[in-house]
């Protein structure tokens, strides 16, 4: 009975030190953290938040002075803008589809299709994330611009004075030069999606007597579809801002948000209505982009 009732005093003693026996509070003081966000906040503050409230002050700001919304109402009542924004739009759209399709197509021939330099060629699809957008533009140009090589190479051919290939100063030559730069931003979620399928799945559904595109549309596409939704909302904030391939390809009558913007500032020196175009486009991003946040997170990128 002793023994226990030793050993009883040795677990109260235990499981309730005395004060000089107390471990230290480890926890970081609210005080000492907000010190460490104070320098990120207010580089953030200074570099970011302020020169977007200028431009979203100057929007309010007409040229005849004082404060108004005559700015946004000849904006949004003009015909440029209502041209710009379809035009942004349907670029953006249906640059985003044509880069899921091909994206899909093609990380599957790389995910599943056994070639020599498969490994060689995933890794150069997160190189090419890193080329900037009017270098792909300008080898298109080499390509099909008006005295490019397909152009002359039909020339020489032929004889004639000029060639066939003429879209790349049209909407078309845009979106072909959005899709082929912007098709590795699918493929890169989709590449790590499918590393991670279980080859299971596809050896059991081959055994069974599917055929492929039976295994593409029953196993393959319903994993694949968080990775493709995340892709395509990236492509498509990334479509909407673009504005070096509309640039570089000279289109005659595109003319997006973007480029209105440069327009409007530097063409026309009309700097509130450059400011209305760039907050709604700031604003048709940013809901984009949230989107975007959303998918990803529900996909688990």
């Amino acid at each position: 009975m002793a023994e226990a009732a030793q050993n009883a005093r040795a677990a109260r003693g235990r499981s309730h030190p005395r004060g000089g026996d107390r471990e230290p509070n480890t926890a970081p003081r609210p005080f000492g953290a907000l010190l460490w966000t104070l320098p990120p906040v207010a580089a953030l503050a200074l570099f970011f938040l302020y020169p977007l409230a200028l431009v979203v002050q100057q929007s309010f700001r007409p040229d005849t002075g004082g404060t108004s919304v005559q700015p946004y109402v000849d904006v949004f009542t003009s015909e440029a803008f209502r041209h710009a924004l379809w035009t942004t739009v349907w670029l953006a759209l249906a640059a985003t589809a044509g880069c899921l399709v091909l994206g899909f197509l093609l990380a599957l021939v790389i995910a599943f299709v056994p070639f020599p330099g498969a490994k060689a060629v995933a890794r150069f699809v997160d190189v090419f994330l890193s080329f900037p957008s009017f270098l792909i533009t300008l080898a298109l140009l080499f390509i099909y611009g008006s005295v490019g090589m397909a152009n002359g190479l039909w020339t020489d051919v032929t004889g004639a004075a000029d060639g066939p290939f003429q879209f790349l100063t049209t909407p078309w030559g845009v979106l072909l030069a959005e899709v082929t730069y912007f098709t590795p931003f699918v493929m890169r979620p989709l590449l790590a999606a499918f590393s991670q399928l279980d080859t299971a799945q596809l050896e059991a559904a081959s055994s069974l007597g599917a055929r492929a595109p039976r295994i593409v549309r029953r196993v393959i596409l319903p994993e694949a579809l968080p990775a493709l939704a995340a892709g395509g909302s990236l492509v498509l904030v990334l479509c909407l801002n673009e504005f070096g391939i509309v640039l570089f390809t000279g289109a005659k009558g595109v003319t997006t948000l973007p480029m209105l913007v440069y327009s409007k500032a530097i063409l026309e020196s009309d700097y509130p209505g450059a400011c209305v175009v760039a907050v709604v486009n700031v604003l048709i991003s940013v809901g984009l982009y949230g989107l975007y946040r959303v998918v990803s997170r529900r996909a688990g990128a």
